[in-house]
């Protein structure tokens, strides 16, 4: 036998007895079948063999499995992204004709992509406020309804079982972003969600570097349904990337706990500072939906949002967010470095913003040394 021959056709290195901290990565497209008996009896939706690289391998498996147990959920499915776990869900269950509804205050990128892909393929859209539950219109057409606990820029955070009891009581299924949450301040199923999807891009991965998706459920025909769907796109996602996410997993916990704390601090700093005259955090006193938050909640994620005195103009808080030094500026946020946005006055809000909206997003570094990094930037303004 050649060598080159050899090298493709050698046995692999026996695993068994070996036991680590980090599960194995299996990286694959072919995978190999024993016989063809085991190939003709091949299913794209069980997990009991393995049949191709996309269908999944014992990495991605693993993964899908740990976060279906953080969340609550019976069955997981990994998607290349945060959005793309949302519009799994839209694809996967909308036809032309169909309704979902959707918050005023919905992600930016999620309500572009119900007023393009999804309106032009016959879609219909429905908003409600999810502050104001008479609102909530649930028609003949309508097959889904989303909930976002809390909205991620005006941090609204809503009755969640409220809005899943109406849904079940009209036949319709809910979905819920869990970006958010995490699997960590409260479970989903337990307030009578039926789906959750979230970007495990934020506090799965905790590194802010791995783009990645999930959504999961307890039900085996929704999860079946989402599974042909993706499965039909081709959807997948690297195995390099899920144990990139499995490594985070381990300390989500510790992270998310960490993140809540210096949030919470740095909220109430800003709430003092005189420059801010409402603070948007639904773990504090006050804040809009805070009582639906202390019910259904064990934690609350370490981003919130200010709105700034109305005599501050965009030039100011500009210069304000170049002058911090260890917020930097950018998009996401549940990774290790602290962040900062401005969303100006124009955002997506139930209701007109006094001034500037700044988003804040605590990182990992030292509570202190962000305290003294907002007190010199507010000197600027003060």
């Amino acid at each position: 036998m050649q060598p080159q021959t050899q090298l493709l056709h050698q046995e692999h290195w026996p695993t068994t007895g070996f036991d680590s901290v980090q599960p194995g990565v299996f990286r694959a497209s072919t995978v190999f079948f024993p016989d063809m008996a085991a190939w003709r009896q091949r299913d794209w939706l069980s997990k009991d063999r393995f049949i191709y690289g996309p269908h999944g391998t014992p990495t991605t498996f693993e993964l899908e499995a740990r976060i279906a147990h953080l969340e609550g959920a019976a069955h997981a499915l990994l998607c290349a992204s945060g959005l793309n776990a949302i519009a799994l869900v839209h694809m996967a269950l909308l036809r032309p004709g169909d309704e979902v509804v959707v918050p005023i205050n919905v992600y930016p990128a999620h309500r572009a992509l119900l007023t393009g892909e999804l309106a032009s393929w016959g879609i219909q859209v429905a908003l409600y406020d999810p502050t104001d539950l008479s609102t909530l219109r649930i028609g003949e057409a309508t097959r889904l309804v989303w909930v976002e606990a809390p909205c991620s820029i005006t941090m609204e955070f809503p009755d969640v079982p409220a809005i899943a009891a109406a849904a079940r009581q009209a036949g319709v299924l809910t979905a819920l972003d869990n970006t958010w949450g995490a699997g960590v301040a409260f479970c989903p199923f337990d307030l009578g969600i039926d789906i959750s999807a979230q970007a495990l891009t934020k506090y799965a991965n905790g590194a802010g570097d791995v783009v990645m998706g999930s959504v999961s459920v307890r039900d085996k025909s929704l999860y079946d349904a989402l599974k042909r769907c993706s499965a039909r796109f081709g959807l997948h996602v690297p195995a390099g990337e899920a144990e990139a996410v499995l490594r985070g997993l381990q300390s989500l916990a510790v992270r998310y706990a960490a993140h809540d704390r210096t949030g919470r601090l740095l909220a109430r700093h800003l709430a003092g500072s005189g420059a801010v005259v409402e603070v948007l955090h639904p773990a504090l006193p006050g804040a809009c939906g805070h009582e639906f938050w202390q019910r259904d909640c064990r934690a609350a994620a370490g981003i919130f949002s200010v709105v700034f005195d109305a005599k501050y103009s965009q030039q100011d808080i500009d210069g304000f967010i170049d002058a911090l030094q260890l917020f930097r500026i950018g998009f996401s946020w549940g990774g290790p470095v602290s962040l900062v946005l401005s969303y100006g006055r124009d955002v997506a809000s139930l209701r007109p913003l006094a001034g500037e909206l700044v988003r804040f997003s605590a990182g990992l570094e030292a509570p202190e040394d962000l305290l003294d990094d907002l007190s010199q930037a507010l000197a600027l303004l003060l």
